[in-house]
């Protein structure tokens, strides 16, 4: 039950993770932004708001699907690299707030759609749930988009070149961090939150519907992708590591020089789930 989650946030959560993220995570299948604007009926009008945007990766994506897209993020980091990705891809009205989502409705008005990306865990759902319910248009829509994109599908269909190894790479990590998750200043021993059907359904959203999007693709993958997608998790961040840091960087790099083919990963990708509720 959620209430019995004892887990508490703080900044370090994914402290100096925000620049391995365009290195480190597969980006989303190409139909995601079509499928999720077919479904809900999107005609470049209304607002988009990404709760917990981290460096905008959704934001973007969906962005030139409305008038105008914010996201909000705590960290420092993913607010300054998303907005140095904007500025890259020429992106032009999406505008950046460091926010905590428990700290909306914080001035920014009404919105069509509101998603979260792999972010709702982290928050006091029913808190969060409550004021984005108040934050939507009558006819809008929550979105939660739920992808797995710092690893593949594990397998043992032949591939291009061999599967990253991922059961050693998270040995490792245990090995430096210890065997509970670690998450920011805390663990996480039973992992992160779960049941949120009953808390939108209790904050007075409808639904969901769902639709599932690509999955299966191959993508070829160096030594630095998956440094820096472990580098990109919560649970590996690379402040956890301390004064250990270059130890382990070396010890990852060694293990995946040995298990690659010349320097060379393949791996399928994941479908990605979405889930839509109403208000």
């Amino acid at each position: 039950m959620a209430g019995d989650w004892e887990w508490q946030w703080d900044e370090t959560l994914y402290a100096d993770s925000a620049p391995h993220y365009a290195v480190g995570r597969m980006p989303y299948p190409p139909g995601l932004a079509g499928a999720i604007g077919e479904e809900l009926g999107l005609d470049g009008r209304g607002r988009l708001l990404d709760v917990g945007c981290g460096p905008g990766s959704l934001t973007l994506l969906l962005a030139g699907m409305f008038e105008e897209a914010v996201g909000v993020d705590a960290d420092r980091g993913m607010i300054a690299e998303a907005s140095r990705r904007a500025g890259e891809a020429g992106v032009a009205n999406v505008r950046w707030r460091r926010l905590r989502a428990e700290d909306l409705p914080a001035g920014l008005g009404t919105f069509r759609v509101v998603t979260f990306a792999q972010s709702f865990h982290w928050m006091d759902q029913a808190l969060v749930a409550r004021r984005v319910r108040d934050l939507l248009d009558p006819a809008g829509a929550w979105v939660h988009v739920q992808a797995t994109t710092h690893r593949g599908v594990p397998g043992e269909d032949p591939l291009p070149h061999p599967r990253p190894p991922w059961d050693r790479i998270d040995e490792l990590v245990a090995r430096y961090l210890g065997p509970v998750r670690r998450a920011g200043r805390g663990v996480l021993p039973t992992g992160t939150r779960a049941g949120e059907e009953e808390i939108m359904s209790r904050a007075g959203f409808t639904g969901p519907a769902r639709i599932e999007v690509g999955g299966g693709r191959v993508v070829e993958r160096g030594v630095d992708d998956i440094v820096s997608a472990v580098f990109s998790l919560s649970g590996s961040t690379p402040h956890l590591f301390a004064a250990e840091l270059p130890a382990f960087e070396a010890d990852l790099r060694r293990l995946l020089t040995r298990a690659s083919d010349g320097g060379r990963f393949s791996e399928r990708t994941r479908e990605v789930r979405v889930v839509i509720w109403r208000p």
